[in-house]
C-alpha cells in the first residue's frame, strides 16, 4: 500500500511564505505513485489540508484529515516549516507524543540548535570551532544607559538579531552605538530574547550534512555565499531576492574546505541531528580562523535554496534527496 505523507509547511513567523515555497518544491518532486502526499498548512488562522483549492480542517488531536469519508492515518510528517513551530521542536515534541514519524532532528537538537544564545555555547564547549562573542538580551532593550555596559568587550560592528529566528528576519547590522538601541527593538519585536554578536569579517561558507538509511552520513559540497547589490550579509533580501552569489562548489583552498566538511560532519552527531541540515559559517581570512554562526535544522528547499545546489553538485536529484529523506525517517 501507498504510504500517506503529510508535507507540514507554513507557520508562525517571518518564514512563513519562504515555507511555503520550500514546501511546494519538495510537493513537486516527491514520487506521487509511491506516496499519497498531503499538503498540510500551518497558519495563525488554523492548520488545514490544501486540496484542489480548497481548505479542509485537520484534526489536531490525532494528526488526521478526512478523504472521502475516510480518516486518514499519516505513517510520515515531512517537516518543510522553517521558523516556529517546525525548527524550534515543537512540532517534534507533538509528533512524538503521537508516534508520528518525521524527517527532521528531533525535539531537543531542534530546540537547542534553533535558539542561538543557547546553541553557540554548546558548539563552543566541543572545542572544533570558534565562535564569536555575544550578549543575550531577555524580555526588553535595556536603557540607552546601559547600552556602553552590553557593548563591554565587543566593538562596532555588530549584528543584533532574535535569539531563536531564521532567514535573518530583524536582523541588523550595526555600525555605531546610535543604531543599537533601535535594532534591539526591532529584534524584539520577533523574539522574547535578543541576541547582540561580534561582527566577524571574512567570507561566508555553508555545508549541508545528511544521514541516509544506511550507509554513513553524505556531507555536500561547501557553498560560498557572496552578497551583492550592496547587501553588506546575507540578509532575507540576499537571500531570497537574488542579492547574492552561491558558488559551489565554493572557490577556496581545498584545506578549508575540506576542513568546513570535517567540523559539519562532526557537529552533525555531536548536536545529535538527523535529517538535512545545514551548518553556516563565516572563515575569518585575517585570523585564518572558522568560525561557526548557526545550524540550520530545515534548510530552505525552493529550486534556488543552498542544499538541493550542494546535492546536483554530488549528482543528487531533489526527487532523490528527498526519497532518501523518507526512507530515513520510516526507517528510524
Amino acid at each position: 500500500m501507498k504510504k500517506n505523507i503529510a508535507l507540514v509547511m507554513g507557520g508562525y513567523s517571518g518564514e512563513h511564505d519562504i515555507s511555503i515555497a520550500s514546501g511546494n518544491q519538495v510537493y513537486g518532486q516527491l514520487d506521487h505513485t509511491k506516496y499519497n502526499v498531503y499538503k498540510i498548512v500551518i497558519d495563525r488562522q488554523g492548520w488545514y489540508w490544501e486540496h484542489d483549492g480548497e481548505h479542509r480542517p485537520v484534526d489536531r488531536g490525532d494528526f488526521t484529515v478526512t478523504d472521502n469519508g475516510q480518516k486518514v492515518l499519516f505513517d510520515l510528517a515531512f517537516i518543510i516549516v522553517h521558523g516556529n513551530p517546525g525548527e524550534n521542536g515543537i512540532l517534534q515534541g507533538y509528533f512524538d507524543m503521537l508516534g508520528v514519524r518525521y524527517t527532521t532532528c528531533g525535539f531537543y537538537t531542534s530546540s537547542l540548535t534553533f535558539h542561538k544564545g543557547y546553541c553557540n555555547p554548546v558548539v563552543k564547549s566541543f572545542g572544533l570551532v570558534k565562535v564569536a562573542k555575544s550578549v543575550l538580551l531577555y524580555k526588553e532593550p535595556p536603557t540607552d544607559a546601559k547600552l556602553d555596559e552590553l557593548m563591554s568587550g565587543m566593538n562596532y560592528p555588530v549584528f543584533v538579531k532574535p535569539a531563536a529566528g531564521g532567514s535573518s528576519v530583524a536582523t541588523t547590522k550595526v555600525k555605531s552605538r546610535e543604531q543599537l538601541l533601535p535594532a534591539i527593538r526591532e529584534a524584539f519585536t520577533e523574539d522574547r530574547q535578543v541576541l547582540v554578536e561580534q561582527f566577524i569579517p571574512g567570507r561566508e561558507f555553508d555545508c549541508g550534512v545528511f544521514r541516509p538509511a544506511e550507509g554513513k552520513k553524505i556531507v555536500f559540497p561547501v557553498t560560498e555565499i557572496i552578497p551583492i547589490g550592496g547587501h553588506e550579509f546575507f540578509d532575507y533580501e540576499a537571500k531570497y531576492d537574488g542579492f547574492s552569489n552561491e558558488v559551489c562548489p565554493a572557490e577556496v583552498d581545498e584545506s578549508i574546505a575540506k576542513h568546513i566538511q570535517e567540523v559539519s560532519y562532526r557537529l552533525y552527531d555531536l548536536l545529535g541531528c538527523r535529517g538535512i541540515v545545514r551548518f553556516d559559517y563565516i572563515y575569518n581570512t585575517e585570523e585564518k580562523e572558522l568560525y561557526f554562526l548557526e545550524v540550520n535544522t530545515i534548510p530552505g528547499q525552493s529550486a534556488e535554496s543552498i542544499v538541493p545546489k550542494q546535492a546536483r553538485a554530488m549528482g543528487i536529484s531533489p526527487a532523490e534527496l528527498y526519497e532518501m529523506s523518507i526512507l530515513a525517517a520510516l526507517a528510524e
